[in-house]
């Protein structure tokens, strides 16, 4: 789906363009935390076993979805988080916030168990990034890098890939397929595994992999819709025709339809300073 955010890894965001796409997911903090999903519970018990200790380092935690789950598990979880709307947000939810790109931010000696990215560490250097990553874990901590794959049936995603082209052909999402493969995801989660196993501060990074399914209607759609990258900078005209194409869309068939979500992650463990 065209202009969904680019849950596989990219490079960080050094091109104006994309610095002001990545700080477009704020333009209505409630609308992005009411409507993303959270994270399986299997993941996060899965990432918290067998470290050292309970603090969490949230990078771009955005509204805190990530951070709060990791609350409810006893954690004691810090964010790091540019856009300052999205950090006011986490904020009010009970999730403390330091507002700095990751480059940019300060750890003053500070050390935690582990090191979350949700859906982030595409707007981060990767080989700075991962270097920074092994300076502030302890030994034993462990990072985790993750986020959610999902492509709506062609049904759905096609009149929004053609709606898309349409209202909005000078945008770089324009003319993209309407579904892609898992498998380029999963490249994109397999290069971040090198990016890491290249800073030689970790044990061999594994790949994780959570499948699941959701059920949206059509108005839980077309509330998501808005957060996604590329429509975050539609103006309404723009948004309104393509809601409407999608929404007639889910229309046809009968007013819901069931996606197919793999959570894919990239972990490693920080090897021990010796």
């Amino acid at each position: 789906m065209p202009t969904m955010p680019r849950e596989q890894p990219e490079s960080a965001p050094t091109h104006p363009e994309s610095q002001r796409m990545a700080q477009s997911f704020g333009v209505d903090v409630q609308r992005y935390d009411r409507a993303r999903p959270g994270y399986r519970d299997e993941l996060v018990a899965r990432i918290l076993t067998g470290v050292p200790g309970s603090d969490v380092l949230d990078i771009g935690c955005g509204t805190g979805i990530a951070a709060r789950q990791f609350q409810a598990e006893g954690c004691t979880v810090l964010g790091v988080e540019p856009d300052v709307r999205m950090a006011d947000f986490a904020r009010a939810q009970g999730v403390p916030v330091e507002v700095a790109t990751f480059e940019a931010w300060q750890p003053c000696d500070r050390k935690f168990d582990v090191v979350l990215a949700a859906q982030s560490w595409h707007w981060v250097d990767p080989v700075s990034g991962a270097a920074k990553v092994a300076e502030v874990l302890r030994p034993g901590g462990r990072l985790a890098i993750f986020g959610h794959v999902y492509e709506p049936p062609a049904e759905v995603a096609e009149p929004f890939a053609d709606a898309f082209a349409r209202v909005a052909p000078d945008s770089p999402f324009s003319g993209q397929p309407a579904r892609r493969p898992l498998e380029l995801y999963q490249a994109g989660y397999a290069q971040i595994a090198d990016q890491i196993r290249a800073t030689a501060q970790f044990v061999d990074p594994e790949q994780w992999r959570f499948d699941w399914r959701q059920t949206y209607t059509r108005d839980q759609w077309l509330e998501f819709l808005p957060t996604t990258g590329g429509l975050t900078r539609s103006s309404p005209d723009q948004l309104a025709e393509i809601l409407h194409a999608v929404g007639t869309a889910i229309d046809s068939l009968g007013g819901s339809f069931t996606m197919d979500y793999s959570t894919l992650a990239t972990t490693a463990v920080r090897a021990d300073a010796s």
